[in-house]
């Protein structure tokens, strides 16, 4: 298939995303396809602006190879944008307005993006966090009065910037930005096929059909905003409900309004909903499909839906395996019970000993392994870090798991040192090294303790240089200076001397019990 330059054509290979969008719009053309905020889009309109914009990208320079980053909340300018970059093979880069700007403009060098879109609300963040940048691109503001209105041409091009084709299988679809074990953010690649059949093997599961209604409350900086329901959704037909940001009351209002039938959220969210006063009056009839991912399930917060009637499906995933991996199906009831439950049609899985990567029999503790088409082709512009992720086929998840008789999963422990809270991961290493940027801390080590509501919170231990004396607060009011607000400890303490092992390793297994033992006290006195 030739593309004529300032045109885009239809893919001519099978799993390309694209294509996902002009079927429905043909098929349904009325049929809403996101309700934002009480802002509706049919798919025919929804798929006029993504071709609208694709083809504007063609002319101004954009093309297989391409990067767009974006800076957005979830909303229907975002999706237009990301469809019109798969519609033209340009990879869609979603990065995180969670970020400091300091931590958004590391993530932009790493990304290299062609273009960057930017929400009006983010407008600030992006402009300082592109002044600290090493390179430069052009950027745009996203919707109609925007970019659909004008394209910024490909820096040092006056032409397609890679020879005109149609879109490939292989072709970058997603790039995700996760933090990883040394916490430096690696720009997880996601090709069109590995969508595809991410998004394949999960209607095998939750067979979303054209009467179903999302809701889909998680940000589209995480690979389960797009890969966990809402794609999906848009492929079978259906209606995604987009919010901006998790509120208890109002989600609880929404379900009933819109008739909210599928919900995809980490177990801090579902905690969050339950403990709200109107949870025991709320109509959840709708409500057919409730995944749970992210962080491990209580069986207290299970208990607490089931009685409401809406059965939690835990399941397990990470971005780099697309992110479906394993899932508790529906009607398993108490037999899956503290499990994540089993893999995904079209995923492999299997047990090694992380040492010798030797697979491990049922019964036995050792590191899940994954495999499949749905599988990350690698770590943007990191070919060490994508090699290491690896062995042979195999994605090494760093996580420790054990089989049971029935072929269920449970998840132990996690070789790495992250820790999860409200569904974000949090490298110790990224935190650790933010504080140890205070002139008075000359080593720290973070870990994470068990919360009710988040799963798991910080607790950083530093180690004062000799002569020096730092408070709690001003040690905090340092990290927010250099963090997320969600990686900010909810506890740092300054100590005289942090424990190490025999070979001289920061002993963190003996932290954790004692930043447990603070929390479970409530103590604000300083350890020493």
């Amino acid at each position: 298939m030739t593309i004529v330059p300032g045109t885009w054509a239809p893919a001519d290979e099978p799993h390309t995303i694209g294509r996902w969008l002009d079927d429905r719009a043909a098929a349904s053309p009325g049929k809403t396809a996101i309700d934002d905020r009480g802002v509706t889009i049919d798919y025919r309109r929804l798929h006029e602006r993504a071709a609208a914009l694709a083809s504007l990208f063609v002319r101004s320079g954009y093309g297989p190879g391409d990067r767009i980053a974006t800076l957005s909340g979830n909303s229907i300018d975002h999706v237009v944008a990301f469809f019109a970059c798969v519609k033209i093979g340009v990879a869609f880069v979603p990065l995180s307005w969670r970020l400091t700007a300091a931590e958004l403009a590391a993530v932009v060098d790493r990304a290299d993006p062609q273009l960057i879109l930017v929400e009006e609300e983010y407008a600030g963040l992006a402009s300082d966090a592109i002044s600290r940048t090493r390179g430069f691109a052009p950027t745009a503001m996203l919707g109609v009065a925007g970019v659909e209105t004008h394209v910024p041409s490909r820096s040092g091009s006056s032409g397609p910037a890679t020879a005109a084709r149609a879109v490939r299988d292989d072709d970058p679809a997603l790039v995700i930005f996760t933090s990883g074990s040394e916490g430096t953010p690696k720009g997880v690649v996601l090709t069109h096929a590995n969508c595809f059949w991410n998004n394949l093997a999960l209607d095998g599961v939750v067979q979303l059909t054209a009467s179903d209604v999302v809701l889909c409350a998680l940000p589209q900086f995480h690979v389960a905003a797009w890969n966990v329901q809402p794609l999906l959704a848009w492929w079978a037909g259906a209606t995604v409900v987009l919010e901006r940001s998790f509120q208890p009351d109002r989600i609880l209002q929404l379900i009933p309004e819109r008739g909210v039938s599928a919900l995809m959220g980490v177990p801090t969210q579902y905690r969050l909903l339950a403990d709200d006063v109107r949870f025991p009056a709320s109509d959840l009839s709708s409500l057919r499909i409730a995944q749970v991912g992210g962080a491990p399930l209580d069986e207290d917060l299970r208990g607490a839906w089931r009685i409401r009637g809406v059965e939690l499906l835990a399941g397990y995933g990470l971005t780099e395996a697309g992110p479906n991996v394993l899932t508790v199906t529906a009607g398993e009831g108490d037999a899956a019970a503290g499990t994540v439950g089993a893999a995904y049609p079209h995923v492999d899985v299997c047990i090694a000993d992380p040492a010798t990567g030797l697979p491990l029999g049922a019964g036995a503790i050792g590191e899940l392994w994954v495999r499949g088409p749905s599988v990350f082709a690698g770590y943007l512009g990191d070919a060490a870090e994508s090699a290491r992720a690896r062995c042979g086929e195999w994605l090494r998840t760093g996580d420790l798991a054990r089989r049971d008789g029935s072929g269920r999963y449970r998840i132990v422990d996690r070789v790495k040192d992250i820790y999860i809270s409200g569904g974000e991961n949090i490298a110790p290493a990224e935190v650790e090294r933010a504080l140890c940027t205070h002139p008075h801390v000359q080593a720290a080590v973070a870990v994470g303790v068990p919360d009710r509501v988040w799963g798991e919170r910080g607790v950083a231990f530093v180690e004062l240089r000799p002569g020096a004396a730092c408070s709690e607060d001003e040690l905090i009011a340092h990290a927010r200076d250099h963090l997320a607000s969600f990686k900010v400890p909810v506890r740092i303490v300054p100590v005289d001397e942090l424990p190490r092992s025999a070979i001289d390793k920061f002993a963190r297994s003996r932290l954790r019990e004692r930043a447990r033992a603070l929390i479970q006290e409530g103590s604000h006195e300083h350890a020493g």
